[in-house]
């Protein structure tokens, strides 16, 4: 499995018992999802390796206790803390309305109600306090923050997102 293939889940925070259980923070808004999984990619020495999980739960309520199989005792879950956890981009639910993954909004054509055609989504900079579309038109990149009340539709069939910006925004750009 490949990184670019995968999301990313969370991360190995902190160890839970001396058995090898851990505790993973989860980068969701909905950690009930992720409670039934039978495995997770873990990334070791940049290589997403699979481990199968024996059992899991919610542990106050953002945290998954799990139990991975073959891992044991404390020296095991000491060779995961702070490792990354990755699963297949198809274990995503399918988002309607205004909802997208950023990593499916990447090609969309940007149509602004003002300035018409904006450009290609070439990426997304999550990096940001705010969340930023990174649009190429014309050879010049556009930042565009990702703010719910900018999106009026996502087109997916057509492969357009349909903005409605501050007037101005996008000219300063060009």
């Amino acid at each position: 499995m490949q990184k670019e293939d995968c999301f990313y889940l969370g991360k190995v925070v902190k160890k839970y018992s001396f058995k090898g259980e851990l505790l993973v923070k989860l980068d969701t808004d909905e950690p009930e999802l992720f409670t039934k999984m039978e495995s997770v990619f873990v990334e070791l020495h940049k290589t997403l390796i699979p481990f199968f999980i024996i059992q899991s739960s919610l542990h106050k309520s953002l945290l998954l206790r799990v139990k991975f199989e073959d891992v044991n005792s404390e020296e095991d879950a000491d060779a995961l803390l702070g490792k990354e956890l990755f699963l297949p981009l198809s274990f995503l639910p399918p988002l309607t309305g205004t909802k997208f993954y950023y990593h499916e909004v990447i090609g969309f054509k940007v149509e602004d109600e003002t300035y018409g055609d904006a450009g290609i989504i070439k990426g997304v900079n999550d990096a940001t306090a705010q969340h930023l579309f990174i649009i190429e038109k014309d050879g010049k990149e556009i930042l565009i923050p990702i703010n719910d009340h900018f999106i009026k539709q996502v087109d997916r069939k057509n492969k357009v997102m349909h903005l409605d910006v501050p007037e101005g925004l996008i000219d300063i750009y060009l």
